[in-house]
């Protein structure tokens, strides 16, 4: 059942998730005026015409959650024959991503309190919607397999 919807929606929740290593979560502009990106690799900008990327120990963890995170739903893909072990990974990338968003909003708000700015609307980026677009997706992908097992479920009423 790999040609279900709901590979297609688990995919695109994967796919989604890995645009955080190419939108970045928070826009601003430092002390000095330069435009910075805060993405999930680092923090990235332009100094005397040259891209200078800050990185750190927390990058790295956002980086291999980020991973983890766009990886899940594709393994999930391939448990198209145990449909509850589904369901089950499907709520546990929910709950990650819940997670990982309230880590990158206090992630941001920390690194914007160091330049003495807040985060409101004109700094956030295109990652941090991101992160519900791939919720949405994975709901609608739970529905699916549901549906399956529903289908299922009918299926063998019939039969006995």
């Amino acid at each position: 059942m790999i040609q279900r919807i709901q590979t297609v929606y688990l995919l695109i929740a994967g796919l989604v998730i890995f645009g955080l290593f190419l939108f970045p979560y928070v826009n601003y502009s430092d002390l000095v005026g330069l435009g910075k990106n805060v993405k999930v690799t680092g923090v990235y900008g332009v100094a005397a015409g040259q891209s200078v990327h800050e990185g750190g120990f927390g990058y790295i963890l956002q980086t291999v959650a980020t991973v983890l995170l766009g990886g899940l739903p594709i393994f999930t893909i391939f448990k198209f024959k145990k449909r509850k072990v589904q369901l089950l990974l499907i709520w546990v990338e929910i709950v990650a991503i819940i997670l990982f968003a309230i880590w990158l909003y206090s992630s941001a708000s920390t690194h914007l309190a160091t330049v003495s700015q807040f985060l409101g609307a004109g700094n956030i980026g295109v990652g941090f919607f991101l992160l519900p677009i791939s919720i949405i997706f994975c709901a609608l992908a739970m529905g699916g397999v549901r549906k399956d097992e529903k289908l299922i479920r009918s299926a063998d009423r019939l039969r006995a």
